[in-house]
């Protein structure tokens, strides 16, 4: 089910020395754990509770990433101010993708990324396994 594309939520970021490799831009592996808190922010965002909270109320292992991509375009440099504007764009009935727009502080597009994740759980022998996104988690994202 596609998401309404009103929901986007500003995740600002300081890129940091650490984030940088030897040519003083930022390590591509980077941006993949940058995406990762966006995430988290997104759902904050969307439930109203950091992650340790909903994974709690809904009982849940987490929602790990399956699928990953980027397309890199302008790089960002330590010290750069950024926001990563991310959203849900769709929801099936175990997974769902969030979209990610890095955008620097001069306005240009740095790096677009994608994400596919799985709301998981442990069933009854301890095995991880996919589970239906609950409706409530849903309709969060459609306000």
């Amino acid at each position: 089910m596609d998401v309404d594309p009103g929901l986007v939520n500003r995740h600002r970021v300081t890129i940091e020395w650490g984030d940088c490799d030897p040519a003083g831009i930022v390590f591509y592996p980077r941006y993949f754990a940058m995406f990762d808190a966006a995430t988290a922010a997104l759902f904050h965002a969307a439930l109203g509770m950091p992650k340790i909270a909903w994974v709690t109320r809904f009982g849940i292992l987490g929602i790990p990433m399956v699928d990953t991509r980027a397309k890199f375009s302008v790089p960002s440099a330590y010290g750069d101010q950024v926001v990563i504007e991310s959203r849900v764009i769709a929801f099936r009935r175990s997974s769902f993708d969030v979209a990610h727009r890095l955008v620097r502080s001069d306005g240009r597009l740095g790096v677009e990324g994608f994400e596919t994740r799985v709301w998981t759980v442990k069933d009854g022998e301890g095995r991880i396994r996919s589970a239906p996104i609950p409706s409530e988690v849903i309709a969060a994202f459609a306000r």
